[in-house]
């Protein structure tokens, strides 16, 4: 260190060249991101990797207010590699654009998991485990100011609760930090319509909520 870098030190500066090469937040996002996508297809720490055609991470908006947070992949997700996709992806997007909002435009989907379950049967709980430091990451990254869980297992995942959907409606919670909204998931509505009200009016309390925040 030369007797300049010395006195500055001193002083509590930095010289401009190091300043000038100090890598910005976002910078340090865009690498963190990158290290995500990159980790999660190469993920074998569960046995689902062996029979996954390829991994699910997320689609949408990487600085969105709004994070829906589904189970895991099913058969066209597994294909496709992107979240809630066939009709119960269509249904999503039908919601969404009822409350003003568009799948990519402020609004990120993952799920729990980011490799489906064989048989589209129930997560396990070391799956879980070993999936939601992803989930945690890009929550992290995103940053969002409100999240949506959707489907009973997603709630009792993220809730730590074995509560039912019905029982977790209408109440704000926390999940690392960030509000989170508990409604149905659109794959649960197809086969359900009349609980199609009660999921409008999860929607409406969440739009409502994300006005406050």
């Amino acid at each position: 260190m030369s007797r300049r870098e010395e006195l500055l030190a001193e002083m509590g500066l930095a010289p401009i060249w190091r300043l000038r090469t100090r890598p910005t937040a976002e910078k340090r996002a865009a690498g963190q991101w990158i290290e995500l996508k990159q980790a999660v297809p190469a993920c074998t720490a569960c046995a689902l990797h062996k029979t996954r055609a390829q991994t699910v991470l997320g689609v949408g908006d990487e600085d969105a207010d709004w994070m829906l947070i589904g189970e895991a992949p099913g058969a066209e997700e597994d294909r496709l590699g992107e979240p809630f996709v066939g009709q119960a992806g269509k249904l999503l997007d039908s919601m969404l654009a009822a409350i003003g909002l568009k799948r990519g435009d402020n609004v990120y989907i993952a799920n729990v998991l980011k490799c489906r379950p064989p048989g589209n049967r129930n997560p396990e709980p070391e799956e879980v485990a070993k999936c939601t430091p992803f989930l945690k990451q890009q929550i992290a990254l995103i940053r969002p100011k409100l999240i949506i869980a959707m489907g009973r297992f997603a709630a009792q995942t993220l809730l730590a609760s074995d509560a039912t959907i019905s029982s977790l409606r209408g109440r704000v919670y926390r999940y690392e930090g960030v509000p989170l909204i508990v409604t149905y998931h659109p794959a649960y509505l197809l086969r359900n319509l009349p609980d199609k009200a009660k999921a409008w009016a999860d929607l409406v309390f969440a739009k409502k909520t994300m006005a406050t925040l």
